[in-house]
């Protein structure tokens, strides 16, 4: 009967993360920062790919994916949260917030896939290198990046579509900085249960099946290495997927931080919030230097580019 006398939603509020004013205008300032950090980081990597032929190989074509990703991400939550401080307004309508939801999902869901494709690639390289350009062919290398979102992006309708159907009686207070679906479902006063089950279906695919994934390829990856006699091969072996294995782990942590703690503290959000920035602002920011500072061949890439503009300048 709630649901049936109440008004139906027009838009949220979002309290963000303080109403004091100076605290609210330094946590925007060093989201502003790491959002300019994170474009250009990411914007910069693109074109280093794009414009180096050396770096047209099956693991730069996941890494220049990643960088859109982290580009779209970042651009899901940052801007809106940035323009309401701005206007000084905390409004958000029922339809951009669920299309700020829609995307957000899809995006962070593409990345575990995605994250899974980079590692049965390291793990063909290192594992079976003989047959490399054989299994890892254009084709495949398409065929999975793009497979990353298609999938993500349809299984995410869904949730979507039950979450704009609940009714928000209660409040229309979100207690986030950007529409989170456990933030929204617990303003719902509508029968939960169904989506519950939806959440722990889509978490298991979207979340657990890639990680298990993922595992298992550096499980093999990790005793391939070992079995290798000289130190500096083990050294060299393991530093061609060092870059992969530390943004896996940034992601996975933060993202189980989030969404994989005991059903007791489901909700915090204080918690939510910080892991959620550390999430959707610096880890895309770090993605761009952390594939940098441990890959040579964009080392030598950027020395390449560099010595080219140096000639071009000179001439």
């Amino acid at each position: 009967m709630g649901e049936r006398n109440s008004t139906p939603t027009t838009e949220f509020i979002l309290l963000g993360f303080s109403d004091h004013p100076l605290l609210q205008g330094l946590i925007c300032g060093m989201v502003l920062l790491m959002y300019l950090i994170s474009m250009l980081g990411n914007f910069v990597f693109l074109l280093l790919m794009c414009a180096d032929r050396h770096l047209h190989k099956p693991m730069y074509l996941f890494l220049s994916n990643l960088s859109i990703l982290d580009v779209c991400c970042t651009s899901a939550t940052f801007p809106k949260m940035l323009v309401n401080f701005l206007t000084q307004s905390k409004s958000i309508s029922f339809k951009e917030c669920m299309t700020q939801l829609f995307f957000f999902q899809s995006f962070t869901g593409s990345e575990l896939f995605l994250l899974t494709s980079m590692a049965y690639d390291r793990y063909v390289a290192i594992c079976n290198p003989f047959y490399y350009s054989l299994i890892m062919k254009k084709s495949i290398c398409i065929l999975l990046a793009s497979g990353s979102w298609i999938i993500t992006f349809l299984g995410e309708l869904p949730l979507i579509i039950m979450i704009s159907r609940l009714s928000y009686c209660a409040s229309n207070k979100i207690n986030h900085f950007f529409c989170d679906p456990f933030a929204l479902i617990k303003l719902s006063c509508s029968d939960t249960d169904k989506l519950s089950i939806l959440i722990f279906i889509e978490g298991t695919f979207v979340i657990f099946i890639p990680f298990l994934l993922t595992l298992i390829s550096y499980i093999f990856i990790i005793s391939t290495i070992l079995r290798i006699r000289c130190a500096d091969g083990r050294h060299k072996t393991f530093s061609t997927c060092s870059s992969h294995l530390t943004s896996v782990t940034l992601f996975y942590g933060t993202i189980m931080c989030i969404y994989m703690r005991p059903t007791s503290s489901m909700y915090s959000p204080a918690q939510d919030k910080l892991f959620s920035l550390l999430f959707t602002g610096l880890i895309p920011m770090l993605n761009p230097i952390i594939y940098s500072l441990r890959n040579q061949e964009i080392k030598n890439s950027i020395g390449r580019i560099r010595d080219k503009t140096r000639l071009l300048v000179n001439w």
